[in-house]
């Protein structure tokens, strides 16, 4: 700044020089006094007086120059604050949204674009208020009818259920479907449990937090006598169905797959003697390990394969005639059936 003002300075004092009473003044003076004298000096003066006149000419341009060169370097110190607080102005926006300086004017058009659509938008918020209302009519006209049939559902099958649970010796257990009011979603407004208890008097809850192991195995079971009821040649697996019951409960659990597998087919997955002996075909599931490999096989059984592996299942490890005869009397009474 020092060294611009000094610079300035200097050009000013050749400008005043110009400007003034100095070169410009002594050339005109020149002219004046040989242009008086030029009429008697036979032609002698013609050439100086050009000179001088070319010299007054450029006398002029220089002084215009120095004038517009002076007119450039004029500044105003609040005009530079300005500027610089402008630069720090856009270095900051600059950083705030993570641009770089140069981008800022195609950030700003894109957030005039954004700000239009918005405002664009507020003109369809009615209309988008009027489809809210109307869907939320139409999801509460479809949710009460769900619930209608969900309510008429729910008494078939509990109703349906008390019929199974008696031969699968839960006589005095309690079965019901609970229909309460939730949060309306895809699957409408309601929420569906299953409410059992199993003891007289005692007060009912969830089927998962009320039922022992046996009686869950159970309730599954009836539930899935109750549920495919309707539907002919269905393929139903159950694995372990019997956990937690053995003696006569083992027996009537086999019983009523029997009787599923009476309209279509069922494969159960046992280690009750009881359940396996009411299978029309029995297959063993045998694994080997051989170096690092596991190998899983399953083996159909022969008639007497048959009555070894239901000895097994009853006697343990060793399979003596006494289990081989009790395996004979599980597989007859099954063929009676």
């Amino acid at each position: 700044m020092q060294g611009a003002a000094r610079i300035r300075d200097d050009i000013a004092r050749a400008h005043a020089a110009l400007t003034g009473d100095g070169a410009e003044g002594m050339v005109g003076d020149a002219i004046r006094w040989l242009d008086g004298a030029a009429a008697m000096a036979d032609g002698r003066l013609d050439a100086p007086l050009e000179a001088l006149a070319r010299a007054l000419d450029a006398l002029g341009e220089a002084e215009q120059g120095v004038t517009e060169c002076l007119d450039a370097l004029s500044f105003d110190p609040a005009a530079l604050e300005a500027v610089e607080e402008r630069l720090f102005a856009i270095r900051a926006l600059a950083r705030k949204h993570g641009v770089l300086a140069d981008d800022l004017g195609g950030f700003a058009e894109g957030l005039r674009d954004r700000l239009a659509r918005l405002d664009a938008a507020e003109g369809d918020i009615g209309a988008l208020t009027a489809r809210l209302a109307q869907a939320g009519a139409a999801h509460d006209a479809a949710a009460a009818r769900l619930r209608a049939l969900r309510t008429e559902a729910a008494g078939r099958l509990t109703a349906a259920m008390a019929g199974e649970l008696a031969p699968l010796k839960m006589e005095r257990a309690v079965f019901a479907v609970q229909i309460t009011a939730a949060d309306p979603g895809p699957d409408g407004a309601d929420a569906v449990s299953f409410q059992v208890a199993t003891n007289p008097g005692a007060p009912a809850g969830p089927l998962d937090k009320i039922a022992s192991g046996g009686e869950l195995s159970r309730f599954l079971l009836a539930l899935k006598v109750c549920l495919t009821r309707d539907s002919d040649g269905l393929t139903l697996i159950f694995d372990e169905i019997d956990r937690g019951v053995g003696g006569a409960t083992a027996d009537a659990v086999g019983r009523r797959l029997a009787g599923l597998a009476a309209r279509g087919q069922v494969l159960v997955v046992t280690h009750s003697p009881q359940v396996a002996a009411l299978g029309g075909h029995h297959w063993r599931v045998e694994k080997s390990v051989a170096g690092d490999v596991t190998t899983s096989r399953v083996v159909p059984l022969a008639p007497e394969a048959r009555v070894d592996e239901i000895a097994r299942m009853l006697a343990g490890d060793t399979v003596t005639e006494a289990a081989r005869g009790a395996a004979r009397e599980l597989l007859g009474g099954a063929a009676a059936a």
